[in-house]
């Protein structure tokens, strides 16, 4: 008798030690409009050697792409694996629940399945989702940026951005002269020049709210130690958004005189008007020359000291970040939750850093779609890198994956773990992006080699007709890796391009 207890015991303790390893926390990190300057991405002026670190033990994708490049569509697309136009959340002030009240969220589904699912600092924009960045999403209430209170030695910043003494004593200024709102003191120290687009106080990191957000995600960390249940935590860093605002001690990182301004600051040959962008985000920023926010050509109202200075400043931003990801990091290995937990990095769409004029993000460029996405998992090797074209609506279905969960059915990505465990394979073809402009909505495929971008009459979805298209580009990296020339009608680019229409209008179908 003694011996058949012996054997059930054993028996249980094998299948529960079998289940525990199975069953994985997941980090998830956020960084605000981050394009891959990053050391292991390949740019080798990025100093980022956390992150460099970090992909030693991951997968790192060189060629993923956001599906919409600006903050609350990619997010909402993201995170909930379903394309822009299924989500209807095309633009800054359209609420995802409104257009979808049952659409379900990657914590959401964690949550269901009993996890602990905690949000911090930036994970969807707050413009597309309820007050509480998504109830449903959250078994805590999620804690914004401003509900974090400075540490003990440092002042709240100003404006949610800055610490210099001139910011402080203008803010001070303005709360005595009556200015109670945030966009009331946002227009006194905009009017006298306090809003500045960059900055560089000499503070500690936590000073800045992307370091104060990083001392609660580890103080976090520490009480979820002990939770019964496994963990979603997500973390989103403002980091490098303009205004470019970091510790002085990562601007000290670069010298001015190594950056070049962008080599090519001119539409592409052969482009249509409808590509490029009508916007003002930059100059939105006390520093900035007031340009007129229809030119479709900023950099040409932008010195070169200007554009050096910004372009110092995103990479100083850029720095500040993977310092902040690697003490993180370290705190994980510290509270020995790194073998049990699976972190996901990624960016919500590029930048433009002045190439063809352009700045910001809000294009089917290059440089707007193509961000970094970097998956570590315990239980797979790393130090891989995947040239595969790859998508952020991949990002919901791979964390099912890599944490034995099921994959919901519905979703509109792929589980990017085959490619973890092998980087030379490829899952598709190709990665797709959208941006409306105008009258028209813009698709982009994105392969290893080409980019082939389609306009379409904006109130056209489905299903394909080449009577709705406006223009078309096409680009090929192998040749022209600035996107200098639109190669769409070029005679000897025919087969291509009728190749890649064939393979978009499968999305419409």
């Amino acid at each position: 008798m003694n011996l058949i207890k012996k054997v059930v015991w054993l028996q249980f303790i094998i299948i529960f030690s079998s289940y525990a390893e199975k069953v994985q926390n997941i980090l998830f990190i956020s960084v605000d409009d981050l394009k891959p300057t990053i050391g292991c991405f390949g740019d080798e002026k990025a100093k980022t050697p956390y992150m460099d670190k970090l992909a030693k033990s991951g997968t790192v994708f060189l060629n993923a792409h956001c599906q919409q490049a600006v903050c609350g569509p990619s997010r909402a697309s993201l995170m909930t694996g379903m394309r822009p136009d299924y989500t209807q959340v095309l633009d800054l002030k359209t609420r995802m629940r409104q257009k979808n009240p049952n659409i379900l969220t990657i914590p959401q589904y964690f949550k269901n399945n009993g996890y602990e699912t905690i949000g911090m600092g930036k994970i969807f924009d707050p413009r597309c989702v309820d007050s509480q960045m998504d109830r449903f999403s959250w078994s805590q209430p999620f804690k914004r940026f401003h509900e974090i209170p400075a540490l003990k030695g440092n002042k709240p910043t100003v404006l949610g951005h800055f610490q210099s003494d001139r910011a402080h004593e203008l803010l001070a200024e303005a709360k005595r002269n009556g200015a109670a709102t945030y966009a009331e003191q946002k227009k006194y120290l905009h009017d006298r020049g306090g809003n500045q687009v960059v900055e560089s106080a000499d503070v500690p990191d936590e000073a800045y709210e992307d370091g104060l957000l990083n001392e609660y995600a580890k103080k976090t960390l520490k009480e979820l130690k002990n939770s019964k249940k496994p963990f979603f935590l997500a973390v989103g860093y403002k980091r490098p958004h303009l205004p470019f605002t970091a510790p002085k001690k990562y601007w000290d990182m670069y010298k001015r005189n190594n950056f070049k301004i962008h080599p090519y600051q001119k539409k592409a040959k052969n482009d249509d008007e409808i590509t490029y962008i009508k916007v003002g985000e930059l100059k939105s920023y006390n520093g900035v020359p007031d340009y007129d926010s229809h030119s479709k050509d900023v950099s040409k109202h932008i010195s070169e000291d200007l554009q050096l200075e910004l372009i110092h400043g995103y990479y100083a931003c850029v720095s500040y970040i993977d310092k902040l990801i690697g003490d993180l990091v370290d705190e994980l290995r510290r509270l020995k939750l790194d073998k049990s937990t699976a972190i996901v990095i990624w960016g919500d769409h590029g930048w433009h850093l002045g190439d063809h004029g352009l700045w910001c993000k809000h294009t089917n460029f290059e440089q707007a779609t193509r961000s970094p996405l970097m998956f570590i998992s315990p239980e797979i090797n790393g130090g891989k890198k995947s040239t595969s074209p790859v998508e952020f609506i991949d990002i919901f279905p791979t964390l099912c994956d890599l944490t034995s969960q099921d994959i919901p059915n519905n979703l509109h990505g792929l589980s990017l773990k085959p490619i973890m465990n092998n980087p030379k394979i490829s899952l598709k073809s190709s990665a797709l992006s959208q941006w409306p402009s105008g009258n028209g909505m813009g698709y982009a495929l994105r392969n290893e080699r080409y980019r082939y971008i389609e306009w379409m009459k904006s109130d056209t979805r489905s299903p394909y007709d080449k009577s709705n298209v406006i223009a078309k580009q096409l680009f090929d990296y192998k040749k022209d890796p600035l996107e200098t020339v639109n190669l769409a009608n070029e005679s000897k680019y025919e087969i291509i391009a009728n190749h890649l229409q064939n393979e978009l209008k499968s999305y419409f179908k």
